[in-house]
């Protein structure tokens, strides 16, 4: 935590992707902390059938108390919750067991506000155009009225980021990508290894460049590379040669994700 300078924060949610152990055993010591830090407020845990069986299984045999409750949502395809500015979505990907893909999709965004506008139609820079801001319609100094539409432009689309878990290619990826600002891929083994990859339920760097290209998204991130290959350039040379903008994921890796115009 102090490394990857992030916080605990109190309202606070943990997606899970599927119920193998890389993927879900980081949990118990994630839980002890929240409690070492004498969290108190609810956390909310969301995952595949199997998920709330192993939460119940680890409170009842490990030994440490906890100083919050925990509520357990067993999710399948579809919506996973929404909130007041974006909402959780998910999509079965190709695995040998259970396995959620997940983006976070940020709601619809009002239109700039152009001040120019306001201020040629007479209205003073203020609670106006906070009003205005806000989709309401206001009555100018001059009394005329003035409807948001007249100095705001049209509604701006909010940002989307998804992240796969494990998969093999599959059109539930593309499908749930669909112009996403930031797809975070796995890609297991190498170009060499397509067969097992799809043996196995993984997917290659140029597979995960296809998906990338496929489902027009801006910025792809490969992750969950095997530990087989100690130089991973090979695969973002591959990946690069279908999808240029392609970067590998490192350990307390940061990503600006700018907001679409």
């Amino acid at each position: 935590m102090v490394l990857a300078k992030v916080g605990l924060r109190a309202q606070l949610r943990v997606l899970i992707t599927h119920m193998h152990g890389d993927h879900v055993l980081g949990l118990p010591g994630l839980l002890q902390t929240m409690a070492l830090l004498d969290r108190t407020a609810p956390l909310l845990i969301y995952g595949p059938k199997g998920i709330d069986a192993f939460i119940k299984a680890m409170k009842e045999t490990v030994q440490f108390g906890l100083s919050y409750s925990i509520e357990v949502m067993e999710v399948g395809e579809g919506t996973v919750y929404e909130e007041e500015e974006y909402h959780v979505e998910s999509a079965w990907m190709k695995h040998p067991v259970p396995a959620l893909g997940y983006g976070l999709v940020e709601k619809t965004r009002p239109g700039k506000f152009n001040p120019s506008r306001a201020e040629a139609l007479g209205i003073p820079k203020g609670p106006l155009w906070r009003e205005l801001q806000k989709g309401r319609t206001i009555t100018t100094p001059a009394g005329k009225t003035a409807h948001p539409d007249s100095v705001i432009g049209p509604p701006r689309r909010g940002r989307k980021i998804v992240y796969t878990g494990d998969t093999s290619a599959c059109e539930a990826t593309v499908a749930l990508a669909q112009g996403a600002d930031l797809l975070i891929h796995e890609a297991t083994f190498s170009d060499e290894l397509e067969e097992k990859a799809l043996e196995s339920g993984h997917s290659t760097p140029s597979q995960a460049a296809e998906a990338a290209r496929s489902a027009g998204v801006k910025r792809l991130v490969l992750t969950h590379i095997s530990g087989r290959y100690p130089e991973e350039e090979g695969f973002l040379d591959r990946a690069r040669r279908i999808f240029p903008d392609t970067i590998i994921a490192e350990d307390f890796m940061t990503l600006e994700v700018p907001l679409p115009d």
